[in-house]
């Protein structure tokens, strides 16, 4: 029942009191970039689960077998190998959204995610574990991207998944999109949204600090 617990708690934490991009303040850049539409943000959150999971567990397998003075070295190797396969999907499978991902995509293999829980928790667990570690903050982190380019593309276009869902009455009655939300500090000023209504919710996030 433990190990049933730690495991709900590997993937839940990062959700909530340890989300990477709200509580420890990794992956903003990304987080600001690709959040204009819902697809590329949901994509995006996929994509680094996948890598964070997948480079967590080859990671974990090898742990005791990387030299400590290469452990970096080799870190990223994996990951780079991981970034490219995820990006050649993409262009094979979801070739419009991955032009819109743009560099990105490739600047996974730098995200301080990534590297974070490789470092943090990878060279010191389990392989199961660790997937589920980076399941976790996979899920932490694209939570945050999808509510923040989700709330971007509602009021900025008042689209969802490009498809229109602001009735054409409102406009007719003289509604406008606030496209301000388009705009890349808007996305920086909804992260900070998002962030105060959290620790609002949750003041002991605050107290941690």
């Amino acid at each position: 029942m433990a190990k049933k617990h730690k495991w709900v708690d590997l993937i839940k934490d990062p959700l909530n009191e340890n989300n990477p991009i709200t509580v420890q303040v990794l992956g903003i850049c990304s987080a600001l970039a690709i959040t204009v539409k819902l697809m590329p943000a949901i994509v995006m959150a996929l994509s680094v689960m996948v890598v964070i999971a997948f480079s967590n567990v080859i990671v974990s397998l090898m742990r005791n077998y990387i030299p400590n003075r290469i452990r970096i070295i080799v870190q990223l190797l994996v990951v780079a190998t991981l970034v490219i396969l995820v990006d050649q999907i993409l262009k094979a499978y979801a070739y419009d959204v991955s032009k819109q991902l743009s560099v990105f995509v490739g600047l996974i293999i730098t995200n301080c995610i990534v590297m974070g829980r490789l470092e943090a928790f990878a060279l010191a667990n389990k392989p199961l574990d660790s997937f589920l570690d980076g399941i976790g903050n996979g899920a932490g982190y694209g939570l945050i991207l999808i509510i923040v380019a989700l709330l971007r593309e509602f009021l900025g276009s008042g689209t969802l998944f490009d498809i229109q869902v602001i009735p054409q009455s409102f406009y007719d009655a003289g509604y406008v999109n606030n496209a301000m939300m388009l705009l890349p500090a808007m996305a920086l000023i909804t992260v900070g949204i998002v962030i105060w209504v959290q620790r609002s919710m949750y003041p002991q996030l605050t107290e941690k600090e």
